[in-house]
C-alpha cells in the first residue's frame, strides 16, 4: 500500500473527500516528524509508538573491496507496535479443510 492507496482507504472508511484526507494525512505525518526531530516520542495507544534514537558511529566494510570505512553517527526513527496491532496481526486464520 502506498500513500495514495492509504488516502483512498481512509477517505472511504471516514466517508470524506480524498483532498481533505490527503491534507490531514500530510499534517499527521509532519506532526510526527517534527516530534521525532525534537527528540519526543509519539504514542498512539493500541497502534504503536514512534520514537527516535541515536545510532553510534562505527566502522564498516565495503562489500566489494573489503576496505574498512567509517560510518557516521546518526539519528534514526523507530516504531514499536502496540498490543492491539500485534494481536490483530497475529490472529490465527480460519482453519481450512
Amino acid at each position: 500500500m502506498n500513500k495514495s492507496d492509504l488516502i483512498d482507504a481512509i477517505a472511504t472508511k471516514a466517508n470524506a473527500s480524498k483532498a481533505a484526507t490527503a491534507v490531514l494525512l500530510n499534517a499527521t505525518m509532519e506532526a510526527i516528524a517534527e516530534a521525532l526531530v525534537k527528540g519526543d516520542s509519539v504514542q498512539l495507544i493500541g497502534f504503536g509508538t514512534f520514537s527516535s534514537s541515536e545510532r553510534a558511529a562505527r566502522t564498516g566494510r565495503n562489500p566489494q573491496t573489503g576496505k574498512e570505512m567509517k560510518i557516521a553517527a546518526k539519528k534514526v526513527a523507530r516504531f514499536k507496535a502496540g498490543t492491539a496491532l500485534s494481536t490483530a496481526m497475529n490472529k490465527p486464520k480460519g482453519k481450512k479443510k
